[in-house]
């Protein structure tokens, strides 16, 4: 091995020993206490950062984030529901009918979305997903 590398492995091995004490990045997520740790952490440095892809400890949200997608994943997965019924059971949720989604569409069209026979575009997909506050997944 080359001993110029040899200090800077060290130096990141401690570094990432330290981070990971702190947070447990070197694992999957254990628990919802962890969950809201890496969360809250999260939050917390991409609040204090500047807006600037270039900055390094953007990485480190990035990968706080996927350890949280995973973890949501895992315990709380996107149900297996075809779009337009989820639509359908949303809206009974909420209290809504057809007419309260100009966003998406006309009336004729909810319903056509709603009895399976016109599939949800890009746009739609983004409205609904800001109005009932979900994953854009959910709907494709």
């Amino acid at each position: 091995m080359n001993t110029t590398t040899a200090p800077r492995i060290d130096q990141i091995a401690q570094a990432w020993g330290v981070l990971h004490e702190a947070l447990g990045l070197a694992g999957p997520i254990k628990n919802e206490a962890h969950y809201l740790r890496l969360t809250e952490f999260a939050e917390s440095l991409a609040d204090t950062l500047p807006d600037n892809a270039n900055e390094p400890l953007w990485g480190l949200v990035s990968l706080i984030g996927e350890r949280i997608a995973e973890y949501e994943k895992r315990i709380h997965p996107l149900p297996d529901v075809p779009p337009h019924e989820l639509f359908r059971e949303l809206m009974l949720e909420w209290g809504l009918n057809q007419s309260d989604f100009p966003e998406v569409g006309t009336q004729s069209v909810i319903s056509e979305i709603l009895s399976g026979k016109r599939t949800l575009n890009l746009r739609q997909v983004k409205a609904l997903a800001k109005r009932f506050a979900v994953p854009m997944e959910m709907f494709v």
